[in-house]
């Protein structure tokens, strides 16, 4: 028995116990510590709250509660036995699969304030999100569950604690773990944190390998004599040194496996515990979850795998918000899981699109939505970067295209899907800068006004019934999405052509025996440009819309770095204008110059005006967001103007 077990047998039976705690006044907060849990259903997989700090902040009006959540599911029901190894868990003594999970929430003081909504959203790799003022002066609620195994234990970080799967005969289950990493300068060492929770069992045996490849796109290369290389402490040392623009992968034997996909259940429990359990810390009629990156791939494998209904066959999760997720899912519901790595060229595997679509490689027909598992979904939002049609696998064209990515296909009426054009993975700072010596600036076009605005159009899209803003996306029917081969993008100074990138392959769908065509290659189609190089076929920012220069979700690697033909993972690039004609024709620059574009900074700004209201009347931009939008672009037009004159 392990501690988890000890401790979960330790607790009262649920009939005795009831709200108990100690105040400890200080300064600017209650402290509570609590057993809070009585009157729970006998099917909920919620069994117990622990309350560990109450927070009040009088300047908001709202409360933070932390503390755990503690869980105990039946692995025999078809909604959790799709759980990789969730049969192999220990069980208590009701036959049901224990687990604990942090909690932390935000809610109104004064429950007439409530909305009665939350959003619950994803920690990214344990850390906490923050609701907006904007979303605090909607009243909403704001969940945070910890999900990842993985998370180091530290103070601040949401994490899950899970049991590991043993075999039948109480024996311990091992299997080869690896992990891999693309240094950006020369090293001897590299810290792998990706296996942290998987210590090796025997280093020296025949599966320790270290593997290096040129393409790290693809799987496979060179093996490096175990002499050379060395493992301490997830500290790996070569002789000679890691060369940059490499990719390296270490093997290992390893043991015991964590129950990994826990986490879905963790999230899935924890919204109807909140929404539909008389013990709920926060009472809400409606949720809706938001997770970037990692977190929307997520939400895309939470849906694909049915866990958007209860153990009670509810609705847990009214809406979704999958942001810059592409059409990647997560490494988490298989045996020796780590979610919290980058998965370079890991994420994308079949199915690809909501509605079923009949695979040609493997003869499977499914979807994310379309599947036997999922008998109820909720309202999605997908919006995507550039980065996420261009780099790292991610492929986001193939959510609306078939799995060949040859013709169009429509969204569900309960998905909408929103590019955000020449934005990339994350919006660098302004004033922006190079990765490296003679690298292009990063991307700093910024779309958070658009995400934002959709948080309310998906808000009352679930209460109200008013429809949200129509999808926008690139589409092959009208030439603004297309194979990368046939993209016309313009000799822009300082940046290749960038026609012959591939996207790699597929990743093995655990689901299917036979991987569901795992290494075929993925067709890489990515939104048309104009002739200066910026998206099409997308929402466009102002800083688009009326642009100061050239912005792409992508970048090559800088020289420096190694392999020059390969995408640095989610950066993109920007490439201001020539403030004259004459400074870009000694550059041979084809893309007009500021002073060719606009007679002044009066002719951008209104521009720039008359874009910002079109986004509000659209309802992809709020009416608050006028007055900061106008101030940025005026900022940028200084910088810029600035530069460009020097």
């Amino acid at each position: 028995m392990d501690g988890h077990d000890r401790w979960t047998n330790q607790k009262m039976p649920l009939a005795s116990q009831s709200l108990a705690y100690f105040v400890i006044p200080s300064i600017s907060r209650l402290l509570l510590i609590s057993f809070c849990c009585s009157a729970i259903a006998a099917r909920a997989a919620v069994v117990s709250v622990e309350v560990l700090q109450r927070t009040e902040d009088d300047k908001t009006g709202y409360e933070q509660i932390t503390g755990k959540l503690h869980f105990a599911i039946d692995p025999k029901l078809p909604g959790n036995a799709v759980i990789a190894d969730v049969g192999l868990a220990p069980t208590n003594a009701s036959g049901k699969v224990s687990f604990v999970a942090d909690l932390r929430l935000w809610k109104p003081k004064d429950a007439a304030r409530s909305n009665g909504a939350a959003w619950v959203e994803i920690p990214n790799r344990g850390g906490r999100a923050s609701l907006s003022a904007a979303l605090m002066a909607q009243g909403f609620t704001m969940l945070n569950v910890g999900w990842e195994f993985d998370v180091p234990a530290k103070p601040d970080a949401l994490r899950i604690e899970v049991p590991r799967a043993r075999n039948k005969d109480g024996s311990a289950i091992r299997g080869v773990v690896s992990a891999q990493f693309t240094p950006d300068k020369p090293t001897e060492e590299q810290t792998i944190s990706d296996l942290a929770d998987y210590p090796p069992v025997d280093l020296d045996g025949p599966d320790s390998k270290l593997i290096v490849r040129t393409r790290a796109a693809w799987p496979g290369g060179s093996e490096i004599p175990r002499t050379q290389w060395s493992w301490k402490n997830q500290r790996l040392h070569l002789e000679g040194g890691f060369a940059p623009g490499k990719t390296y992968e270490i093997f290992y034997l390893s043991e015991a496996p964590p129950v990994a996909g826990l986490g879905y259940a963790a999230i899935r429990d924890a919204v109807s515990w909140l929404k539909y359990d008389a013990t709920s810390l926060a009472p809400v009629k409606h949720a809706y979850a938001f997770g970037a990156s990692q977190c929307g791939r997520m939400l895309r494998d939470f849906v694909y795998l049915g866990f958007d209904t209860d153990e009670q066959d509810r609705l847990a999760l009214d809406g979704v918000m999958a942001h810059i997720a592409g059409a990647g899912r997560l490494v988490l519901n298989e045996r020796w899981a780590t979610p919290r790595s980058l998965a370079s060229y890991y994420t994308a595997s079949y199915p690809f699109a909501d509605t079923a679509q009949r695979d040609p490689v493997s003869g499977h027909s499914e979807g994310i939505l379309e599947n036997p598992r999922v008998k109820q979904a909720p309202k999605i939002f997908y919006t995507n970067t550039a980065t996420e049609y261009w780099g790292g696998g991610r492929v986001a064209a193939l959510t609306h295209t078939n799995v060949a990515g040859t013709q169009d296909i429509a969204f569900p009426a309960n998905v909408r899907s929103y590019f955000l054009a020449g934005t990339s993975h994350g919006p660098a700072p302004f004033p922006p800068t190079a990765q490296a010596s003679g690298a292009p600036l990063a991307d700093p076009i910024n779309a958070n006004a658009t995400v934002n605005a959709l948080r309310t159009a998906m808000h009352r899209w679930v209460s109200e019934g008013v429809e949200p803003p129509p999808s926008v996306y690139p589409k092959l029917a009208d030439g603004t999405l297309t194979p990368v081969a046939d993209i016309h993008y313009p000799k822009v100074p300082g940046i290749a052509a960038p026609n012959a990138v591939q996207a790699g392959g597929r990743v093995r769908d655990p689901l299917w025996p036979d991987g569901a065509g795992e290494g075929t290659a993925l067709p890489l189609l990515v939104p048309q440009v104009d002739a200066d190089g910026n998206d099409l076929g997308g929402i466009r920012m102002p800083d688009l819309a009326v642009p100061l220069g050239t912005a792409a979700g992508w970048v090559f690697r800088p020289p420096s770095m190694g392999s020059p033909d390969t995408l640095v993972m989610l950066r993109g690039a920007w490439t201001p204008f020539a403030a004259t004609k004459t400074q870009r024709e000694k550059t041979g620059d084809p893309r007009l110059s500021l002073e060719e574009r606009y007679a002044s900074k009066d002719e951008f700004m209104t521009k720039v005006s008359a874009v910002i209201q079109q986004l509000i009347e659209r309802r992809l931009m709020l009416e608050s967001d006028r007055e900061p939008q106008m101030k940025q672009a005026s900022e940028r037009w200084d910088w810029v103007s600035k530069r460009a004159g020097e």
